[in-house]
């Protein structure tokens, strides 16, 4: 008979919750086996002891709820030590951990003014604070550094590069990919982003194990039972912003920002 995953995950519909996505595409990327229980959001607290998710279950834990994504992510890290999900590097490891730690507790002005909402698109009058700009020149700032320091250091190390933060697809990229559905759907303002900056985000759009998550999100985007109404059209009424939602085909090109 064969074996259960050990890691079940517990999350709401990938499409509106980053905290989920980020633990999803760890699990993806990295082809981890795992069962998955995705309910609607007024339903977590039915199923979660704390009210939030994603909650991961481990059976070789004695089924232990494991709450907050990136203790999930530390979790499986740890239970997967064949799968770089930080970099093998300590230099570059302890960088990753350290992005992934500020995208974590940080950039609250994106987080509540700009709910994610992957499929949806906004154009016009949309407006962004300066304490919103200035979290995207932060977040434009680790991106940069991150890719600068890794491409020396790779070069040091005669590593090859994939052309993520830290070289190969990690937890910190995971972490950082609901920030790009941010900029997207409210496009938001790229300025001064660097073409190291740029390329990671191409690099991210573009990735084949990416792609199959926004085939995912599209996918329950069809599933009426998938939508979460106040997510959907949030400046209904202001006749200078327009609501609409992106082709699943949409791609990001670096050069057309530079």
């Amino acid at each position: 008979m064969t074996e259960l995953p050990d890691c079940h995950l517990i999350g709401t519909y990938t499409r509106y919750s980053g905290w989920t996505a980020r633990v999803e595409a760890v699990l993806e990327y990295f082809q981890i086996p795992y069962t998955a229980q995705i309910i609607p959001f007024q339903d977590v607290r039915t199923v979660s002891p704390t009210s939030l998710v994603p909650v991961v279950q481990s059976r070789c834990l004695a089924n232990i709820h494991i709450s907050d994504s990136l203790a999930i992510c530390e979790f499986l890290a740890e239970t997967n030590p064949s799968l770089p999900l930080w970099p093998r590097d300590p230099r570059l490891r302890a960088m990753a951990r350290s992005a992934a730690a500020q995208m974590h507790s940080g950039f609250s002005v994106l987080r509540n003014n700009f709910g994610t909402n992957f499929v949806a698109r906004y154009t016009g009058n949309i407006p962004v604070s300066e304490k919103a700009k200035e979290e995207i020149s932060y977040a434009l700032t680790i991106w940069n550094s991150a890719r600068k320091a890794t491409k020396a250091r790779l070069a040091e190390l005669n590593e090859a590069d994939e052309g993520f933060l830290f070289g190969g697809f990690s937890i910190a990229d995971a972490f950082f990919w609901p920030v790009l559905w941010r900029i997207r759907t409210y496009d938001l303002p790229l300025n001064g982003a660097s073409m190291d900056a740029l390329m990671w985000i191409e690099t991210m759009w573009n990735d084949p194990s990416i792609r199959k998550l926004i085939h995912n999100y599209y996918t329950q985007a069809k599933d009426p039972k998938t939508r979460i109404e106040h997510y959907d059209d949030i400046f209904r009424g202001r006749d200078d912003i327009q609501f609409g939602t992106f082709p699943e085909d949409w791609t990001f090109h670096a050069h057309r920002y530079s």
